[in-house]
């Protein structure tokens, strides 16, 4: 257990009174649900983009992915370099029917295209991988508490909680994207650090450094196998993750209610663009971390490798450094808990209670029941942190896996409502059983790697999704208005504007703007073989 020095715990301490001040600050806005939800949409376009890039990184990507590429190199950024590729068809797709929808849930979509059953069904699962989610991040975060302060790890993971509940509670949407503003520069100025120390460390010149690691394969990232069973390889980044992330990001409360809260569509566009852009930089230098470290122990063995980059810190005793990385991680944690706790909130007042509540509800008294919803999945995301206890593998890939199930039932719930003239409400939820039932025999019985699950699952959903609704209700001769021709065909024949300055507001339409993030994935994909294979 490493021990925190005085200067330490100002670094600290002075982290977590921000984070309560700005909680703090924002509570004198909240008024209605409304408020608690959406914020006052004036938050820029850039504040927003580093909300959602703070809340998807996390402490598991802070502690997990150098854990993950200790063992597995450079080949796994594969997994995470489609970001460009998956953003773009979010931003073309998904936000122009969610911006336009008027409702803070985007399974109102759902209820509008498909009926009130799917809705139903898709916010149950989004609430239960939510769940998850939060508890492992819980889990995560107690490892650092744990490591640098002489208490448990369940009474961290009770601590971390409370922290996240309480300013979540106080500001709403405001404080947890102004929260993750700071806290995202945190983890940043923590991350550099540690880069910063291992290559100041190192005994001998880049060009002897860049041998080492090539010639241990670490670097290599042009794993062509189209074996199943392997995890990183060219296929799975480009095709199995990118079919995976464009999922995460279009039909995830956690992310889109970010862009609901901006201003204009343009800017809600812009916000995930800065996602897609970043995102890739981000992880190569959490990566980089990992591959460094293992050289640097070379390949020593780790009870719980996600505990590697505090070791190495407190092996540093640099002044101030321990507690500069116990803010990073903590503020990490924080920036992922408090847009959980938010979204499931929302979703929880607007897809379930309101849906049932049997009298008309004010808005003050609908902050009041989300405030509660609140308090209540603070307390329940303390059920998986304590299920995970003890778990020594990368915390990334855990949740990377746990979350590859529920991507074919999503995608075909939105896909086919988009793309398809037919599907409806009934097929749409055999498809969904289908996936499931499929992805559980795949998992129990087959050795195929986890990244495959998103195609597998997806294909499933989508193809007997579509089958069944013709079984069922046969075909249809019109386009619905909430599919992407139906769309575009109620804006021609109603005369709307089809643009907002500047920024296309009809699903399908590509904006020029928006064309770099897929130029960008080529170019950055060509720069990672170019060196590689030097």
């Amino acid at each position: 257990m490493a021990q925190l020095a005085g200067i330490d715990w100002v670094i600290l301490v002075g982290y977590v009174f921000v984070t309560l001040a700005i909680g703090v600050k924002f509570s004198g806005r909240i008024h209605t649900a409304e408020d608690y939800f959406l914020g006052d949409r004036s938050i820029p376009w850039w504040a927003l983009g580093l909300s959602v890039l703070a809340t998807y990184v996390g402490a598991m990507t802070f502690l997990g992915a150098p854990a993950w590429a200790y063992d597995e190199g450079l080949a796994i950024l594969l997994i995470h370099i489609n970001y460009p590729i998956a953003i773009f068809f979010v931003c073309v797709v998904f936000i122009p029917f969610f911006y336009d929808s008027g409702s803070a849930s985007i399974y109102d979509y759902l209820e509008k295209r498909f009926g009130g059953q799917t809705r139903l069904l898709m916010a149950s699962v989004f609430l239960f991988g939510n769940l998850i989610y939060s508890g492992i991040m819980l889990y995560t975060t107690s490892l650092l508490l744990s490591y640098i302060a002489p208490i448990s790890v369940p009474v961290a993971i009770l601590l971390v909680a409370l922290f996240a509940l309480s300013y979540t509670l106080l500001g709403g949407l405001n404080a947890v994207v102004w929260t993750d503003v700071v806290q995202s520069f945190v983890l940043l100025l923590g991350a550099l650090s540690v880069l910063f120390f291992l290559l100041l460390g190192f005994e001998g010149n880049m060009g002897s450094l860049y041998g080492d690691l090539q010639s241990a394969g670490t670097l290599d990232i042009m794993k062509t196998s189209l074996d199943p069973e392997v995890t990183a390889t060219l296929w799975t980044g480009i095709v199995a993750m990118s079919i995976y992330h464009v999922v995460v990001y279009g039909v995830n409360q956690m992310m889109v209610q970010r862009t609901l809260a901006a201003k204009t569509i343009g800017d809600a566009k812009k916000a995930f663009a800065f996602m897609g852009y970043a995102a890739f930089f981000v992880f190569l230098l959490m990566f980089a971390i990992g591959i460094l470290l293992g050289d640097h122990y070379a390949g020593q063995a780790f009870d719980n490798k996600n505990t590697i980059i505090l070791t190495y810190i407190d092996e540093l005793a640099v002044p101030g450094l321990l507690g500069l990385i116990a803010a990073a991680v903590l503020a990490s944690a924080m920036s992922s808990l408090d847009s959980s706790l938010n979204s499931m909130a929302t979703v929880s007042t607007l897809d379930f209670y309101q849906r049932f509540s049997k009298k008309p509800c004010s808005p003050e008294k609908a902050l009041v029941v989300t405030r509660l919803f609140t308090v209540f999945w603070g307390m329940a995301v303390l059920v998986p942190a304590f299920t995970v206890l003890g778990w020594g593998g990368s915390v990334l890939e855990l949740l990377s896996k746990i979350g590859s199930f529920f991507v074919g039932a999503k995608l075909s719930c939105y896909g086919l409502g988009f793309f398809s003239r037919n599907a409806n409400e009934r097929g749409i939820l055999v498809g969904v059983a289908a996936s499931f039932t499929v992805l559980w025999w795949v998992a129990s019985y087959t050795q195929v790697a986890w990244p495959w699950y998103a195609v597998i699952g997806g294909l499933v959903s989508l193809i007997v999704g579509w089958l069944a609704s013709l079984a069922l209700e046969g075909r249809r001769h019109e386009w619905h208005p909430y599919s992407v021709p139906g769309r575009r065909r109620m804006f021609a024949e109603r005369g709307l504007p089809t643009h907002e300055s500047g920024w296309s507001l009809m699903p399908g339409s590509v904006d020029r703007a928006l064309l770099g993030l897929p130029l960008f994935f080529v170019v950055s994909l060509g720069a990672l073989l170019v060196l590689t294979t030097l």
